[in-house]
């Protein structure tokens, strides 16, 4: 590993990036109250249970995001 690369892998995310990566954890964890049910059904299964499958798809949706963003960032200021 040169010593770009390790400066790389060291640097902090942005803000930006750690916000848009808590998404996904307030949206499973603080909306509860919001489907704590189990119906209606969608696509066959509870709603408690489409809730969580959607939001891994939207949690991967937001890692791909971050990741645009700190290569953006990289680009940006590739010294820093």
């Amino acid at each position: 590993m040169t010593s770009e690369e390790t400066n790389t892998a060291l640097r902090k995310p942005s803000l930006r990036g750690v916000v848009i990566g808590l998404v996904p954890f307030f949206g499973m964890c603080f909306s509860v109250p919001l489907w704590d049910r189990t119906t209606p059904m969608i696509l066959g299964l509870p709603f408690n249970l489409f809730w969580l499958i959607a939001w891994i798809v939207i949690s991967s949706g937001c890692m791909a995001l971050v990741n645009r963003v700190e290569r953006g960032r990289e680009r940006k200021d590739p010294g820093a």
